[in-house]
């Protein structure tokens, strides 16, 4: 198959192992790569076992159910405590912990929750159920945000008035200046996202080498897209000549995708947002702009939450520290023994993108 088989062709893969190999310094290097999909085919395929030890390739916040915070996870439980709601929310979001609840029990205790693999799928909830009220739990990055704004639009258009979006969306480079702030990482380059970066082009990337004078490279996601990527950033390690390099020129373009960029300015303003385990970071959100604002879920249905108690494993859980890449999941003392796939204690065990399910997953 065309762009998937040459890009898994063991020969090759060996081959961009041993490059990598040739290049890479006596001294420890530390890339970072901000994208689940990434993390998961860099343990899928085995990748780090090919590598040199002192190259450290560290999952950052990459998930976006990962990086929605406690409040935001408790304010969605407490919307499918309201009569008459229905929520419409993505599979990964139902396990995640809140503060003593989840998704998924407050359906068990009679919540009425719809799984869906498209924003679009909750138009026909609201079509469906025209004396109920739909609140679509918008949680991801820019790759799914068009979509939302897609959706927000389509509801507009058909003069919708009982659907309403609770938005977690979040927006990647503010994230990579906020990591890099961070001078305990020690990172000296990034992968960046491919999804992402097929939405928001490659310019977005160039206050990194400019600023932070380390370089990123923009890499797809097969075995030897992840390693050339790892290539390239190790080149300008080598030459001292950090910049944007795109090894995902098939799918990504220095624009981007114009079309979906039109819809996220047409629908969406940023906005200052709270990221589990990176704190408040400016104008790294999206929330509906004024001229849809009727859409707003945390407007046209305001909920207040309780404090909870938060339990004592809950308060060991580590997933803050995971996402933002200062240790790996197996330095939480809970990973492996009270957190687990089957019982997890934070959104990094839960999802499949999650830095802790992939690495129990696949055995690291």
């Amino acid at each position: 198959m065309k762009y998937v088989d040459e890009f898994r062709n063991k020969k090759l893969i060996r081959q961009a192992a041993r490059h990598i190999a040739e290049i890479m310094p006596e001294k420890e290097i530390r890339f970072m790569e901000v994208c689940g999909t990434h993390t998961q085919n860099f343990l899928r395929f085995g990748l780090d076992n090919l590598l040199p030890d002192r190259l450290k390739l560290i999952s950052g916040p990459g998930c976006p159910v990962c990086v929605s915070t406690q409040e935001y996870i408790d304010k969605a439980i407490a919307y499918a405590g309201i009569k008459n709601v229905i929520i419409s929310t993505y599979g990964d979001m139902l396990r995640v912990p809140g503060s003593n609840s989840s998704l998924e029990k407050a359906r068990a205790e009679g919540a009425d929750l719809r799984v869906v693999y498209s924003a679009l799928d909750s138009i026909k909830f609201a079509r469906e159920n025209p004396k109920k009220k739909i609140v679509f739990l918008a949680v991801g990055f820019e790759t799914t945000a068009p979509t939302v704004a897609l959706t927000v639009l389509a509801a507009h258009k058909e003069k919708i008035r009982n659907l309403f979006f609770f938005s977690s969306l979040r927006l990647i480079p503010p994230a990579m200046a906020a990591l890099l702030s961070d001078r305990r990482l020690r990172l000296q380059g990034f992968l960046c996202p491919g999804h992402v970066s097929a939405v928001i082009g490659t310019r977005p990337y160039a206050f990194i080498p400019r600023k932070f004078r380390i370089g990123c490279c923009i890499a797809g996601f097969e075995p030897l897209d992840i390693l050339q990527g790892l290539y390239f950033l190790l080149l300008q390690v080598r030459q001292g000549r950090p910049r944007v390099k795109n090894q995902y020129r098939r799918v990504v373009k220095p624009a981007g995708n114009l079309k979906a960029k039109e819809l996220l300015g047409k629908v969406f303003k940023p906005w200052d947002a709270s990221w589990r385990g990176l704190g408040e970071i400016p104008r790294s959100g999206l929330k509906i702009n004024a001229a849809f604002a009727r859409f707003d879920a945390e407007k046209a249905l305001p909920v207040k939450t309780r404090h909870y108690h938060i339990s004592d494993k809950q308060k060991q859980c580590r997933c803050a520290d995971v996402l933002k890449g200062l240790i790996v999941p197996k330095d939480c003392a809970l990973f492996f023994r009270s957190c687990r796939p089957e019982s997890p204690l934070g959104p990094c065990m839960v999802s499949k993108e999650g830095s802790c399910s992939l690495y129990y997953r696949y055995g690291k």
